[in-house]
């Protein structure tokens, strides 16, 4: 009984001593596992700050300015009336286009025309009498006094039938150009005073487009330049020509007014509207530039974050034209320079860097 007793404990003994070394075996396989689970990424994780950063290579660099300026017709002319008398017909209507030449108004001339005719009678029989003195005279049948009086006469009627045939011409007011026909101000049978205005026109086959540039910029933008131009009810870009330029600045503003010309098919642009030009000013084919954002302003002017052998340096330079996203350096950077354009605030001289985006 004993004997069994003993024989059973020693077995549970051994159980125990088991269990405790396997357990042992477990725990350590587990911290082991633990350990290079926790190691394994450490060989991964890079060392420096993470930062985008782009390689400076030169390209095309065009400074430009934007300005406003105003169109204006081709030509413009408001007709008025030069005699007071009552129109007859008006052969015209508003916004139509016209041909040079033709007519638009015509006043009540027939009182005019029947002055002519009495004229020409009187020329005819002129004519006739200064024939047949010159004849009597060629046979000393007359004296020169006769003659000459008669040659007097037919003369002032010439004359007073010239002023008389432009005064007829006066009552015809026609297109003096090709152009588009404005508001009509009178109707048939109204009464016209001199300078009644009767209507305009305007030739827009091309706009003039008058703007004025600093003085800084006076020297450059010169007679056959070519500027581009949109106008606020359509985006689509226009380019004009400068054909004229003021002879002086205006004192008050220190400006130089210019005028150029645009091509207007279609007659999309017209007269009064106001134009936003983006002059052309200097293009430079060998700039370097770099994003707006890579800028740090500093009081003695802008530095630039440089990477060199992936550790950040600062860079003063001196910036030339800006644009919405770029800027030109002048100085202080070269061809094939590293600039950092993201993480600045975390950067300072020295710090080594790790390139997330390298463009």
């Amino acid at each position: 009984m004993k004997s069994t007793y003993n024989r059973h404990r020693i077995a549970g003994v051994w159980s125990l001593l088991g269990f405790v070394f396997v357990s042992a075996i477990l725990a350590g396989c587990t911290s082991q596992a633990a350990e290079n689970k926790a190691a394994a990424p450490s060989k991964s994780i890079p060392v420096g700050t993470p930062v985008d950063a782009v390689v400076i290579q030169p390209g095309v660099v065009k400074e430009s300015l934007e300005v406003t300026g105003t169109l204006i017709a081709n030509q413009h002319v408001d007709l008025v009336s030069e005699l007071t008398r009552k129109v007859i017909r008006v052969n015209v209507k508003e916004g139509s286009l016209v041909k040079q030449g033709t007519l638009l108004f015509q006043l009540d001339d027939a009182d005019l025309q029947a002055q002519l005719e009495r004229f020409h009678q009187q020329q005819k029989l002129a004519q006739l009498n200064e024939k047949r003195l010159k004849d009597l005279i060629d046979h000393d049948a007359v004296i020169q006094q006769d003659y000459d009086e008669a040659l007097t006469n037919l003369k002032v009627l010439d004359a007073q039938i010239q002023e008389l045939e432009v005064t007829i011409s006066k009552t015809r007011i026609v297109a003096p150009f090709d152009g588009q026909v404005g508001m009509i101000n009178i109707h048939t049978g109204a009464i016209v005073s001199v300078n009644t205005l009767l209507t305009s026109i305007e030739d827009n086959s091309v706009v003039k487009v008058e703007f004025s540039v600093p003085e800084k910029y006076s020297r450059i933008i010169v007679e056959g330049s070519e500027q581009t131009f949109t106008i606020t009810s359509d985006e689509k870009e226009h380019t004009a020509r400068v054909v004229a330029r003021e002879s002086s600045l205006d004192e008050a503003t220190r400006t130089l007014r210019v005028r150029a010309v645009a091509a207007n098919p279609g007659h999309v642009l017209l007269p009064g509207q106001s134009a936003r030009l983006n002059l052309s000013l200097n293009t430079s084919g060998a700039a370097l530039t770099v994003s707006s954002q890579a800028l740090m302003p500093s009081s003695q002017g802008y530095n630039l974050y440089v990477a060199r052998k992936n550790t950040v340096t600062l860079v003063p330079v001196q910036i030339g034209q800006r644009s919405a996203a770029s800027v030109e350096i002048l100085s202080g950077l070269h061809q094939g320079d590293t600039v950092i354009t993201s993480n600045l605030l975390r950067l300072v001289p020295g710090v080594p860097v790790n390139f997330v985006s390298l463009k």
